[in-house]
C-alpha cells in the first residue's frame, strides 16, 4: 500500500530523515515507534507531501507522491490526523464534517456512518470545535479524515493528553476500522497501545527504520525496548 525507499526529509537546513524505508501492506496496521525526535511525525509530514522529500522516493499503490502537494496526496487516498488534530475551531462539528465530506472521494462513508462510528459526535453537532473536550476533537479528526474515504489511514500520536476512558474508546474504534480492512498507519508513544493494535512495527531511530517485525517480536525484546524507545 505505502512504499518509502531511501527518504531523506526535514526542516529547512536541519535534516532529519536520513533514507528511511518503509512499507505499510494493505489491510494491515503498521505502527511506528521510537523515541522523541527519532522522526515519526516528520515521517508522516514527508508522505502528506507536507515537507518535500529530497531524496529517495514515496508511492502509494506503486503510484509516487512526490512533489505532490497536501491535497493532491488526500486526493490520491490518504486520510491524515496530526498530531495537532488540525479542527476548525470556529466551525461546528456538523460543519467540520460536511467540509470534509464534500472534499471526500466516493465510498462507505458518509457522515451517518461516522456518526454511527463516533456517536458522541452525533450529540454535538451543533457545538463549535473549540467547545470540544480533547476526546472529541480526536473523534472528529478521525471522522473527518475517514469521510475523504481513504485507502491509507495515517495517524499521529491519536492517544496524547486523553484519559484512559477515552484512550480505550479510540483503541476499540480503530479495532473496529481494523477489523473491517482499513490500511493504518500509527505513530503512537503508547507502547502498549500499539502493539496491542498493530499487525506489524517498524522502530524508528535517528532518522532510519532501525527494526521491523510483529508486536509480539518488540515485547519479547526488551533491550530493544531500552534501546530505542527507553522503555
Amino acid at each position: 500500500m505505502l512504499d518509502l525507499t531511501g527518504v531523506c526529509s526535514g526542516y529547512g537546513e536541519t535534516q532529519v530523515l536520513y533514507g528511511l524505508n518503509l512499507t505499510a501492506q494493505a489491510g494491515k496496521v503498521t505502527a511506528i515507534l521510537g523515541r522523541n525526535g527519532a522522526g515519526k511525525s516528520t515521517t508522516l509530514k514527508t508522505v502528506m507531501g507536507l515537507l518535500p522529500v529530497r531524496q529517495g522516493e514515496v508511492r502509494l499503490q506503486g503510484h509516487p507522491l512526490n512533489g505532490k502537494p497536501p491535497y493532491a496526496v488526500a486526493n490520491a487516498g490518504i486520510g491524515y490526523v496530526p498530531e495537532t488534530r488540525d479542527i476548525f475551531p470556529s466551525l461546528s462539528v456538523k460543519e467540520n464534517l460536511e467540509l470534509a465530506a464534500s472534499r471526500g472521494r466516493s465510498g462507505d462513508w458518509t457522515m451517518d456512518t461516522v456518526i454511527d462510528l463516533f456517536p458522541r459526535l452525533g450529540e454535538r453537532l451543533a457545538n463549535g470545535g473549540q467547545q470540544l473536550s480533547g476526546g472529541e476533537q480526536q473523534m472528529l479528526a478521525i471522522a473527518r479524515a475517514l469521510l475523504l474515504n481513504p485507502v491509507l489511514l495515517m495517524l499521529d500520536e491519536p492517544t496524547e493528553g486523553l484519559a484512559p476512558i477515552i484512550v480505550k474508546l479510540i483503541y476499540d474504534k480503530l479495532q473496529e476500522l481494523r477489523q473491517a480492512g482499513q490500511t493504518i498507519v500509527l505513530v503512537e508513544q503508547n507502547f502498549g497501545f500499539a502493539t496491542a493494535l498493530a499487525d506489524d512495527v517498524a522502530v524508528v531511530g535517528k532518522g532510519q527504520v532501525v527494526w521491523t517485525g510483529t508486536p509480539a517480536d518488540i515485547k519479547a525484546d526488551s533491550k530493544l525496548q531500552h534501546t530505542w524507545l527507553g522503555v
